[in-house]
């Protein structure tokens, strides 16, 4: 079996600021294999984008921490000098930043950008640099682009000035894409081609995308496996069709919810989540979703739950301390129109021995030994009889 393209291992990132530290990645891990599409999906603040800003060293300043693994064709990234790594950057692994107009310089040429692109990591000349400028602006689908290449950014639209960082992108044919928010502030047509655009640009050139973005139904139909992130956390992480076919995690449910659908009756209102993201200075304890949650018991408010294989799916990891039982039961009356208010005694109903096997799993025994939290404090470990007990709260 080949090595993946992209391996990233326990990546924790950190930022010292005047109110205190800021947990913006907490020990994430994911793999990235040659041609695949992933997405990263998530609310502002959850630690998608600083993730891969971590992995093209863009978050290193003398106020940041940052601890794990990225390795990428051999190398790890986190450790490898400036210079090394500026070689990899805009060469190997590529970044379509979130705004195009604020990404392209207004008072240089669309051509002149894209040429800095090429001259910074080919031994080209200037001519050369050109008629690569006008071929990555016919390759993006901008129309007549011998006379485009030499416009300035606020002459192209909002959605061709995207296919231009597109185009920047992919200047020196990068084995790694990474696409941050590539269809915001786009109206839905536009979108939709953009991301038609990625999709075929990955067919014909074999690279592989990471697409970072709020939005599930942005990555429905293009990525091969999606990681859900909260918190600096990744909750859920499994192939495309089983998020959307059996989703397992709470905030996973909520963010498919509140997805607009053109089967579901126009005076149907969209179901938001609840509540605010939790500060990453001072996180909630136990699981960092619990404020938030439908479904909380007060065990929730103390037990830290860890990413774990999902019973019967390959695969499918998620971070919950509901049973998979349980958690299909619900997913399935969300489903038929039930609410989480109706649907909340599904998990007063959670059959004991599956309790009794969470108790065990979370402490390791049947006792009541203190266990560490998230935010350092201690809190006694969760026995099978509290959880017998704790419901309805």
């Amino acid at each position: 079996m080949s090595e993946p393209l992209l391996q990233v291992e326990d990546l924790r990132v950190r930022f010292s600021t005047d109110d205190g530290i800021v947990n913006a990645v907490d020990g994430i891990s994911y793999t990235v294999e040659p041609g695949q599409t992933l997405g990263i999906v998530g609310e502002s603040g959850s630690g998608k984008t600083v993730s891969s800003l971590t992995t093209l060293g863009l978050t290193r300043a003398s106020n940041t921490t940052i601890e794990g693994r990225i390795m990428f064709g051999g190398r790890d990234l986190v450790n490898l000098p400036g210079d090394e790594l500026r070689k990899i950057r805009g060469n190997e692994i590529a970044m379509i930043f979130q705004d195009p107009l604020s990404s392209l310089h207004p008072f240089f040429k669309v051509g002149k950008q894209l040429m800095e692109a090429v001259l910074t990591h080919r031994n080209v000349g200037k001519a050369a640099a050109r008629a690569r400028a006008v071929e990555l602006l016919e390759l993006v689908g901008i129309p007549d682009p011998q006379r485009r290449v030499d416009q300035f950014p606020h002459e192209f639209s909002g959605g061709m000035r995207q296919r231009v960082m597109i185009a920047m992108a992919l200047a020196n044919e990068p084995k790694l894409l990474i696409a941050d928010e590539p269809t915001t502030a786009l109206d839905v047509t536009v979108q939709a081609q953009i991301l038609a655009l990625l999709d075929d640009l990955q067919q014909r050139l074999g690279m592989a995308i990471i697409v970072i973005t709020h939005d599930l139904g942005v990555v429905a139909e293009i990525t091969d496996h999606i990681a859900v992130m909260y918190a600096g956390r990744i909750v859920e992480r499994a192939p495309t069709e089983a998020i959307f076919g059996s989703p397992q995690h709470p905030y996973t449910w909520g963010l498919l919810k509140s997805i607009p659908r053109l089967d579901t009756p126009r005076d149907e209102e969209l179901v938001p989540i609840s509540g605010r993201p939790p500060s990453l200075i001072q996180r909630p304890s136990g699981c960092f979703f619990h404020p938030r949650c439908p479904y909380v018991r007060d065990a929730h408010k103390r037990v830290d739950p860890k990413l774990e294989p999902v019973t019967g799916d390959s695969g499918h990891f998620a971070a919950c301390l509901l049973s998979t039982e349980v958690r299909g039961r619900i997913w399935r009356g969300l489903q038929e129109g039930g609410s989480p208010g109706e649907l909340r005694h599904l998990v007063v109903e959670e059959d004991q021995p599956a309790r009794a096997h969470a108790a065990h799993r979370l402490t390791g025994e049947e006792g009541d030994a203190a266990r560490p939290v998230s935010d350092g404090s201690t809190a006694e470990a969760v026995t099978a009889d509290e959880l017998r007990t704790e419901e309805g709260t």
